[in-house]
């Protein structure tokens, strides 16, 4: 198989904040919702927007927040998205829908929502700020199911959530969801406060043999597990995560696509090449300055992966990353993740490849607070970086350490009959190296 059989095919893909007003107040926001901003966009500074969107060629443009449902305008946003001929899509947290709001939601070409939940019931209230969030989740999919919307789910995978997965893909297949997007929790924004819940990275060894799991049995159920821009990478189930479980597909991770298929909006008319990324660093310009276009098309901001494939593309890597021998398909994961973690990008401790290559060589990663976030929204703080030997005691105040005896798996959970580990791992890197002509 080529290298070009490889790449993934995208389409242009555009993620709004249309507030930032929220009614829960969730431990792992990025964005730090609850109020809204002081100054965001005017309903007429919105549907300009969304024409200059349709001008520029995106085809799909999901509505989040905050809560995207408490902006009073939000409906009509989301018509004048529909009519401009583009997909109009919506990620909630799902508290305070009805019945009445969803059949609205249809009306204006809403078809597809994700709901967010984040755990079984006491984490996921426990999580999200407020009791009884995790009972209104499970309703909101009802009632936008009978309303003809297609609903998926999307999960953060921490410490906390990460426990009860198994029962909780039973609950939510239940509850009628067709796909499930699943992301690893990252230290932006109030989640940089709340560093203990975030995974180690050789609790990814742990992490993924479960997914894979989850994931194997999903399909067959006739549910899509997405994988998210910082779930992999290059590990022994890298095809079946991001292939719908085929085993003969040929997606695999090639890249940050923050700038190239992806694009992030602020409900204040920030412009970024990725809707995680730290506002700070990211922002190229503003639609109350400048064209959608000329931001899209002359700011480094978000122009800085259209070095992909060129040595000056893996120019910012460094640590492990740098030495990789997928540095340049990669070209170092997700840089939300990177950047949030070191305050830059280019070294990436959320890589399943990584933790096996460690392990193999008798070592392990282990990232400490180094520097407190400021307290802004998409802030991060910074991290430092520890390498030890994989059997060493593990700090004795860590007290939410991951093993596999720590996944809380269905009692009548059948057995998964796929190949082992081992003979995955193997095979999968014979086939990566050979795409990629690797010398």
């Amino acid at each position: 198989m080529t290298q070009q059989n490889w790449v993934r095919r995208h389409h242009a893909y555009a993620v709004w904040e249309i507030t930032l007003k929220c009614n829960l107040a969730c431990s792992h926001c990025g964005s730090r919702a609850g109020d809204a901003r002081q100054d965001e966009l005017s309903t007429a500074e919105c549907l300009d927007l969304v024409q200059q969107m349709a001008e520029a060629g995106i085809t799909e443009v999901t509505l989040i927040g905050g809560e995207a449902f408490l902006r009073r305008d939000w409906l009509e946003i989301a018509a004048a998205i529909t009519r401009s001929g583009m997909k109009a899509t919506m990620t909630t947290g799902g508290y305070g829908l009805s019945p009445a709001t969803c059949a609205k939601m249809v009306e204006a070409g809403i078809g597809t929502v994700s709901v967010s939940v984040d755990g079984l019931e006491p984490v996921h209230d426990k999580l999200r700020g407020r009791a009884g969030s995790w009972r209104q989740c499970l309703k909101s999919i009802q009632l936008l199911g009978e309303a003809g919307v297609t609903v998926g789910c999307n999960s953060q995978i921490n410490r906390l959530s990460a426990r009860d997965f198994p029962g909780l893909y039973l609950i939510l297949r239940d509850a009628g969801m067709k796909a499930w997007q699943l992301q690893l929790t990252v230290p932006m924004g109030n989640a940089a406060d709340n560093s203990h819940m975030l995974l180690q990275p050789a609790e990814l060894l742990v992490i993924y043999p479960m997914l894979a799991r989850v994931a194997q049995r999903a399909y067959k159920e006739g549910v899509a597990i997405n994988a998210g821009n910082n779930i992999g990478y290059y590990g022994p189930f890298e095809v079946l995560l991001r292939n719908l479980g085929n085993s003969d597909g040929d997606l695999i991770w090639q890249g940050c696509q923050a700038g190239l298929s992806a694009l992030g909006i602020e409900a204040n008319g920030a412009i970024k090449g990725c809707p995680s990324l730290p506002t700070s660093v990211y922002t190229g310009g503003n639609i109350r300055e400048r064209k959608l276009k000329d931001i899209l098309l002359n700011t480094p901001e978000l122009t800085f992966n259209l070095k992909e494939g060129s040595e000056e593309g893996t120019s910012h890597l460094w640590g492990f990353c740098q030495k990789c021998q997928f540095a340049k398909l990669c070209r170092g994961g997700c840089n939300w993740t990177s950047h949030v973690f070191f305050d830059r990008r280019g070294n990436n401790p959320y890589c399943h490849h990584r933790a096996l290559a460690l392990q193999s060589r008798g070592l392990r990663e282990r990232v400490t607070l180094a520097r407190k976030a400021s307290g802004q929204p998409f802030d991060n703080g910074c991290f430092d970086l520890h390498q030890e030997s994989y059997d060493a005691p593990w700090p004795e105040e860590d007290q939410l350490r991951l093993t596999e005896a720590d996944i809380n798996w269905p009692s009548d959970w059948p057995a998964w009959e796929g190949p082992d580990l081992e003979g995955l791992l193997c095979d999968y890197q014979q086939r990566i190296q050979a795409a990629i002509q690797i010398p």
